[in-house]
């Protein structure tokens, strides 16, 4: 494994923690920033001292470099890692976009490693443009395989892989402990994914569809002692793409495009209900719209691959606007809110932003709202 040449197209979150992890291990690693024309050497050295992207940027260590073209000619394996921020029906043009220059200069006997979302048959597109891109056929003259990396802590167990073939330097490179990867062909990684996605949303949404019910104080109390009241707005759009992806692989009605359609719906609905339940807040507390200001408190990591948080962030922000003028989205927990003379409502996004309102604003008259499934308020 050591000196195996790979290039990371995408200086994501999760591009950064893979690339970060082969350095280790012994690779060749370059990392692609797609906002700049050059490739970067990441050394094991670099990849121990800076954790992720942020503190790598903020440092901005001088690192060796050469042209893009270059390095992706050069690679062994080449894992697609770009950050998505286009929405809708945009998406799809993006991620295509962005395969296609990540693969032109691709030579013989490489392989692609895709890590982003698709439903079904996704990846069948994906050999047709890379086949079409690079003029090299898929299974004989270069590999595809699929890894669809979310959650850092929990990567994938199987790579999907064209005709189910095993790679074992590539599996090397992925295993974090003694546990090999098992490879298996690309239709069954999909539904893989597809199970898991669909079982964390679904599980959500019964949640948050019955909380919705929950009206009398007495009922609320009980429920709010209950774990899954730590389910924040942030747990509930992370895989959001994942989901959407899903939705559009399919045509017509079936039974798993009304498990597809009525999770995109319940998110909907519960980002309704949060902005119902702040709106009713300064009704109870004889507030004025225009003497209010809404703090929206979400953290968010501006490099991960998904764009469903940033988006998410940007919506509820127009959206209460539209209520109420004030309304501020603050990314960095120690945003200060006092020189404010008016009443302020808090709305805490997630689990890490609540906590850290609860140790620093506790003796301000502050009222918070947890965008929980309860939409709990404490003042």
């Amino acid at each position: 494994m050591g000196g195996t040449k790979v290039v990371v197209y995408g200086l994501s979150t999760e591009g950064y923690a893979i690339a970060s992890q082969m350095a280790i291990k012994g690779a060749d690693v370059y990392i692609i920033d797609e906002s700049t024309p050059s490739a970067i050497s990441l050394k094991a050295e670099i990849a121990k001292t800076y954790p992720n992207v942020s503190s790598l940027k903020e440092d901005e260590p001088l690192l060796a470099m050469e042209p893009i073209d270059v390095a992706i000619s050069k690679a062994k394996y080449l894992f697609f890692t770009p950050r998505i921020r286009k929405t809708g029906q945009d998406v799809k043009t993006e991620i295509h976009s962005k395969f296609k220059d990540a693969v032109t200069s691709l030579k013989k006997n490489s392989s692609v490693i895709f890590t982003l979302p698709t439903g079904f048959g996704g990846n069948n597109e994906n050999i047709s443009l890379l086949e079409h891109v690079t003029g090299l056929e898929v299974g004989k003259q270069i590999s595809y395989f699929y890894y669809p990396l979310e959650d850092l802590k929990q990567q994938p167990k199987n790579i999907g892989s064209f005709n189910g073939k095993e790679d074992s330097t590539l599996s090397d490179l992925l295993s974090i402990d003694k546990n090999k990867k098992k490879f298996v062909a690309l239709s069954s990684s999909e539904h893989f994914h597809a199970i898991d996605t669909l079982s964390r949303f679904s599980s959500l949404c019964s949640v948050l569809e019955v909380c919705k019910y929950a009206q009398d104080e007495i009922t609320k109390n009980d429920l709010s002692s209950d774990d899954f009241q730590e389910i924040f707005l942030d747990n509930m759009v992370g895989g959001l793409l994942d989901l959407k992806s899903l939705g559009s692989s399919f045509e017509g009605a079936n039974t798993l495009m009304y498990l597809i359609n009525g999770s995109v719906k319940g998110i909907d609905g519960y980002v309704k209900r949060l902005i119902d339940e702040i709106r009713s807040t300064l009704k109870k507390n004889d507030l004025k719209a225009s003497r209010t200001k809404i703090a929206l408190s979400w953290t968010l990591d501006q490099h991960v691959m998904r764009g469903d948080k940033i988006e998410m962030l940007q919506s509820l922000t127009s959206r209460l606007r539209d209520y109420i003028g004030d309304v501020e989205a603050y990314e960095d927990p120690n945003f200060d809110l006092f020189h404010s003379d008016k009443t302020t409502i808090v709305v805490a996004c997630s689990k890490s932003d609540f906590d850290n309102i609860k140790k620093t604003k506790q003796d301000s008259n502050l009222i918070i709202v947890k965008a929980n499934p309860l939409c709990e308020t404490i003042q």
